[in-house]
């Protein structure tokens, strides 16, 4: 993407929702530099590529070694003793075709460096990053040092000296509406109550549409001070004509300018470090001195701490605490120190996968000026994955897995081949997780094995982000591509595809037989139905349960351990995102009202009339089965068949050629534009009060206005859009020759528009929605009832063809539709407009998305795999974890423990494991307390997480007597 290309929207359309248009455009001017092709390197360099910087330049004068295998998963075993950057650019270059990709495999030097914008550093000693550092620092290069050793990573950002922020979170700017606004100094404005304002003290925002107070409108940016949650103060507005009322605030994004140190001054400065688990702050302390005492003992013994030697761990320590006397940490964690020591030889996957998501979010900061960038270390380690029991004697035998049993150790690598794993979505996450399990070796032993099961196939969006896809793999079958593109990058991987959804309609597939067979199971879903339903299955079979989901730069991951650790659970009801049906209708006062509408609209002429018109054509019961339910649906159903089957001639609108459908778009237009909205204005005009005295049109009720058909405006977008839907469902062939369809339009007869007052045609209220229809309608649907019984005895009807929503298909008319309907709309309440790519993403439901964060999400779920692996039993092993990588924040804490609950007065905990207690010996043992105390009553149904129990009890035990099937614990299943 060169700086006069367009961007690619089939191609980065859902991370164009996390980055934006113009910060895309001023990362496709920017050539990139990464140092080191190892694991973590490769991390880096695949997730700038997929993000479509101009150029990227991989370097690396060292050879491929087996140890390297066990995290580069861009290397294979014939590539062993050449060149890494080589052997790694033919496949990263496949990423991405509009990234131009090259290998350097000489060493650095500082004159290289001039044609880069940004400078990125893996697997370097610290004399080259103090040496490169500078040089960059001096002539406005941005600098980025990564580094991962064992279980312990570090990261470094070096911007410059004025470094410009022009969006700090990429979040949309907030708006309220405004109730009214005082003359005074300061002059208050009072928002509606329908929710907080969410401004903050400081922030600067614009006003628009405020009557009488007119001078805001065109003045610029007012910084505010906040009062309350629907309150607020600006500057002095009592010179101002009169008191204001209405209108919208909208918050102003200001840039911000930040200063960096070079790394050498940096070094020095321990408050320049953001914390990424907040109980480590004097751990991660430790750390940043650490690693400078790594550099230290590679210097002197040009290797690395070998994992057995205590000799060499006292030799760091030493080096640690020589630096630590002028550092004069308040707490200088040893052990962490020791821990390095033994495990610095490691190289891991998921670590560098989890540290080079979070690097590459940095690259993307560092050429585009979205986000703001990390202030200046990072340290993350995750060392609680090491057992607390006995020590891990390595030996190191020449394997692809070296880098993984310097950590763990040999016997704990047999344990991961032989593991049975189930994953669920080969989607973006899911890509990445195969690649880390491929890496790790799971399943890859005797025994061992990864089912992975996916219903979706491969679609042009797809390939920003699940990188295991490529062009010649779109209409394929993901799971399919996902677990050959596993065997490429590990053979010893045993893996089966299935095309199955999670649903209980496979549960004949994946059974009670199935889940008793596997380890564990990881969720790689997008959305929360699957989620629970798979959360219900493992806590039925007792498995545990790794999920993790992502929002643009936003992640989040899960563990559920059985008997440990809360489960996913049942998710609240959510009503806070439904729209009013009367807003929808008549008071819309945002875009996504009008997105909403225009999609009903979509699906009701385009969907659902066709469907109904089908289910009338072939069941002879539809018409009384639609009666039963109930009289407003039976109405607007029966008749939209009623029309749909009738021509134009016999009170229908069935088209019989191209012309027609034509005609019928431009009278649509007419009656959704402008009269609607007239008889709107007829019932309740522009002046119209209610019975307090105010003003009807106020707050959230925008006063809307007829719009008048203008073929020079973008009204005709509305016209080819509407008639060649039209002509589609009823297998007319269309045009979008607008030449055409303007000759068209001028034989086209558009009814006037004639006042109603029937109470029919009255505006829909809430109130409405509560009572039946009219006495008009109850006649109108008698009408129909007749006609359409006499209709279906007149022969067969013409079968029509109903349309599925897709999105991202740009020459289907469905957004195109969607876009112009709801922009006119918005044009008829003055709502501003949304262009294609916004609409989409609102209309479609489109989740954000970005492979930043996809890769640190899959890496710090595969690091609560090494501690499921391990049989972790205790709770302060695991970490729940939420990210955001667009401002650095990194929250990882202790996943929920079950509750224990009360039964007769008697405080019962989760049961232990089933290795020690069967469910068989529980059920025995719940049955004697329950005789022991008496307890002779009905239990209900106790849900594992709302009502916090780890039990479910859905059987009745009366009269002391336990029913017979208890006994084979059916009764119970924990999470």
């Amino acid at each position: 993407m060169s700086e006069h290309e367009e961007i690619d929207e089939g191609f980065y359309s859902r991370q164009l929702y996390v980055l934006g248009r113009e910060a895309m455009q001023r990362m496709g001017e920017a050539n990139i530099l990464i140092a080191g092709m190892r694991g973590l390197g490769v991390e880096v360099a695949h997730n700038v590529i997929l993000s479509g910087v101009k150029s990227v330049t991989v370097q690396d004068e060292g050879q491929v070694l087996w140890e390297h295998l066990s995290s580069q998963f861009f290397l294979r075993e014939a590539d062993l003793g050449q060149n890494r950057a080589e052997c790694s650019l033919p496949r990263l270059a496949s990423l991405n075709p509009r990234v131009q990709v090259s290998a350097h495999t000489g060493p650095l030097h500082e004159d290289m460096l001039m044609q880069y914008q940004v400078v990125v550093l893996t697997d370097s000693t610290l004399e080259e990053q103090k040496r490169l550092g500078n040089h960059c620092h001096s002539h406005g290069i941005r600098f980025i040092v990564v580094d991962t050793r064992g279980l312990c990573g570090q990261l470094f950002c070096d911007f410059g000296e004025e470094f410009i922020v022009l969006d700090r979170d990429g979040e949309t700017p907030m708006t309220a509406m405004i109730n009214y606004i005082t003359k005074g100094n300061p002059g208050l404005v009072s928002c509606l109550d329908e929710e907080n304002h969410g401004f903050q003290d400081g922030h600067k925002v614009s006003f628009s549409e405020v009557r009488g107070m007119a001078e805001l409108n065109t003045m610029g940016p007012q910084e505010i001070k906040v009062i309350s949650g629907h309150s607020f103060s600006i500057g002095d507005t009592s010179g101002f004509t009169e008191t204001g009322h209405g209108g919208v605030a909208t918050e102003v994004k200001q840039p911000s300018t930040i200063t960096f140190k070079p790394l050498e001054e940096a070094l020095m400065d321990p408050e320049l470090l953001v914390m990424t688990d907040y109980g480590k702050k004097a751990r991660h302390q430790t750390l940043h001195l650490a690693f400078q005492g790594l550099h230290m003992f590679v210097q002197k013994e040009h290797r690395l701490p070998k994992p057995t030697s205590q000799a060499d761990a006292a030799v760091l320590l030493g080096m640690v605490r020589g630096l630590n006397a002028s550092a004069q940490l308040e707490t200088l964690d040893e052990d962490v120190v020791l821990l390095l020591a033994r495990t610095a030889r490691g190289d891991l996957a998921p670590l560098n996968a989890f540290m080079g998501g979070v690097a590459a979010q940095e690259v993307l900061k560092a050429c585009s000026g979205k986000f703001k960038p990390l202030i200046q270390w990072l340290y993350f380690d995750a060392l609680e994955c090491l057992p607390k029991d006995h020590p891990i004697v390595s030996f190191l035998d020449g394997s692809r897995y070296d880098g993984q049993i310097a950590v763990f150790g040999s016997k704990f690598q047999e344990r991961l081949g032989k593991l049975k794993y189930f994953l669920v979505g080969a989607g973006a996450i899911g890509c990445e997780l195969l690649k880390n399990f491929a890496l790790m070796g799971l399943g890859a032993g005797e025994g061992g094995h990864i089912t992975v099961t996916d219903m979706d196939s491969i679609e042009r969006s797809n390939l920003n982000r699940q990188f295991l896809f490529r062009s010649k793999d779109i209409g394929k079958m993901k799971s399919s591509v996902a677990a050959e593109a596993v065997r490429e990058m590990n053979p010893s991987v045993n893996i089966t595809a299935h095309q199955n959804r999670l649903d209980p309609e496979s549960e004949r597939v994946y059974d009670r037989s199935f889940f008793r067979g596997l380890d564990g199971v990881v969720a790689a879903l997008d959305n929360v139905e699957a989620r629970v339903h798979l959360d219900k299955l493992c806590v039925l079979h007792q498995r545990p349960m790794l999920e993790g989901g992502t929002l643009g730069t936003k992640g989040h991951t899960l563990v559920v351990v059985p008997h440990l650790t809360e489960s996913y659970g049942q998710p609240k009801a959510d009503t806070e995102g439904a729209i009013p049906l009367c807003t929808l209708k008549n008071f819309p006062h945002r875009i996504e009202h009008t997105l909403q509408w225009a999609r009903d609209q979509f699906e009701g002429w385009f969907k659902h009339v066709p469907e109904n018109v089908n289910l009338f054509l072939r069941d002879p019961g539809f018409v009384e089965r639609t009666l039963g339910r109930g009289e407003a649906e039976a109405l607007e159903v029966l008749g939209g068949v009623f029309g749909a089957l009738r021509d134009g001639g016999a009170q229908g609108h069935r088209p019989t050629c191209w012309e027609d459908c034509v005609h019928w778009a431009r009278c649509r237009w007419e009656s959704l534009f402008s009269n609607e909205l007239r008889q709107l204005l007829h019932c309740f005009p522009a002046d119209q009060l209610t019975t307090s005295g105010l003003p009807f049109w106020s707050g959230t009720k925008r006063c809307p206005r007829p719009l008048t058909f203008d073929q020079k405006k973008p009204h005709m977008q509305y016209i080819v859009a509407a008639a060649n839907l039209y002509a589609h469902i009823y297998g007319i062939a269309g045009t979008r020759d607008c030449a055409a369809i303007r000759v068209t339009l001028r034989d086209t007869p558009v009814p006037a528009f004639v006042p109603s007052s029937r109470l029919s045609d009255r505006p829909i209220t809430e109130e409405d929605q509560e009572r039946g229809i009219t006495d008009d309608g109850k006649a109108r649907l008698e009408q129909l009832t007749e006609a359409l019984r006499s209709l279906a005895l007149e022969g067969p009807a013409m079968h029509m063809h109903p349309v599925e929503f897709e999105k991202d298909d740009d020459s289907n008319f469905h957004m195109d539709y969607i876009t112009a309907a709801s922009n006119l709309r918005a044009e008829n309440y003055d709502i501003p407009p949304a262009d294609r790519l916004q609409s989409k993403r609102i209309a479609g439901r489109i989740i954000p998305a970005i492979a930043t964060t996809t890769a640190a999400v899959a890496g710090l779920m595969c690091l609560e795999l090494y501690k499921l692996v391990q049989g972790h039993r205790e709770v302060s092993s695991y970490r729940a974890s939420f990210l955001n990588l667009a401002v650095d924040y990194f929250v990882l804490s202790y996943p929920s423990s079950p509750a224990s609950f009360t039964v007769s007065q008697r405080s019962l905990p989760p049961p232990p494991p089933p290795q020690t207690t069967s469910a068989f010996q529980w059920t025995l043992i719940y049955y004697i307390l329950f005789i022991r105390t008496d307890l002779c009553r009905t239990f209900q149904t106790v849900h594992h997480r709302d009502d916090k129990s780890p039990f479910r009890v859905s059987r009745r035990m009366s009269n002391g007597r336990c029913p017979a099937s208890w006994t084979n614990g059916a009764f119970l299943s924990t999470g």
